[in-house]
């Protein structure tokens, strides 16, 4: 199945750094990654990404940042 097929479904999956992305549900996930338990069309899995990761900047910046800001 391709990638660009209709036809494919989706997963969504994030990493340690809580950054998101789309894997075909037909292929193992690679090391460092595991699903939310969305899942669908290219499209609903990307509307989803688009309206929970409002926040681009991986974990561990965030929360160095957080940590100089607090003293």
């Amino acid at each position: 199945m391709s990638l660009d097929n209709p036809e494919t479904r989706f997963l969504v999956v994030v990493n340690h750094e809580e950054q998101y992305s789309i894997w075909p549900d037909y292929k193992a996930l690679p090391q460092g990654w595991r699903e939310v338990g969305q899942q669908g069309s290219k499209e609903e899995c990307l509307a989803y990404i688009e309206s929970v990761w409002v926040d681009m900047r991986p974990l561990s910046l965030r929360q160095a940042m957080q940590a100089q800001e607090q003293g």
